[in-house]
């Protein structure tokens, strides 16, 4: 098994790929390296098609009409190649899950969208989403067996969404905005890790409903959901 799959949302340091790439979409980066962006292109496509064990660097650089030294010039091994293009990904989808809530005009309406999007996003990425169907063993064990990390990230971005809302006025002080992002994010989390047998994650209305009758209405002053203090920044 290649090295890089089994912790494909971890580097070798202390902060994780989603951690990055949460930071990139909340603070772009400029990326002007034209090759680097026709070998990640490729190497897109190629994982799509084949999938991340099957390909080689040999394969990514065919497919991006450069050659086999070049392509290891700008991604020294496979293990960088794929970080980067996973890594990529999850900031799209940040970038996308912030372009999706600012089209509702409720915090409601934010969370069912919100919640819609992130499912949709994921299941439906052709790399993601691919991997989670074709090669399970390779995604899912790096989201479930990190000590919590990619949970962590994806909580501190909800809860954040959230206590801007509080801030606004839209959420009431008292209710716990870490503890409902917690919530949120593992009911998020599970049902892409287990696929379920009574809801149709593929029918947006159904996910919607299910966004809309729990978890809005842990939002609410009377959710019991408060706040033992104040809120963590």
């Amino acid at each position: 098994m290649d090295p890089v799959l089994p912790a494909l949302l971890t580097t070798e340091g202390s902060e994780s790929l989603l951690e990055r790439a949460l930071a990139d979409a909340l603070d772009p980066v400029d990326e002007d390296d034209e090759v680097a962006k026709r070998v990640l292109d490729a190497a897109y496509e190629q994982f799509c098609r084949m999938g991340i064990r099957r390909s080689t660097m040999e394969d990514v650089a065919r497919r991006a009409g450069v050659s086999r030294i070049t392509a290891y010039r700008r991604f020294a091994t496979k293990d960088t190649l794929v970080e980067h293009v996973v890594r990529r990904e999850f900031r799209r989808y940040f970038d996308q899950f912030l372009i999706d809530i600012q089209e509702a005009e409720t915090v409601a309406d934010r969370v069912v969208l919100g919640f819609a999007s992130a499912l949709q996003a994921v299941r439906r990425n052709p790399l993601i989403g691919g991997l989670m169907t074709a090669e399970p063993d390779v995604l899912i064990p790096s989201m479930v067996n990190d000590g919590g990390r990619t949970l962590a990230t994806v909580q501190r971005f909800v809860a954040g969404q959230l206590r801007r809302e509080q801030r606004a006025g839209n959420v009431a002080e008292e209710v716990d905005v870490e503890l409902v992002a917690e919530l949120m994010t593992r009911v998020s989390s599970s049902f892409l890790v287990t696929p379920s047998h009574v809801i149709d994650l593929d029918d947006d209305e159904q996910v919607r409903t299910v966004a809309r009758r729990f978890l809005v209405p842990m939002l609410e002053p009377g959710s019991g959901l408060r706040s033992a203090g104040p809120s963590v920044s």
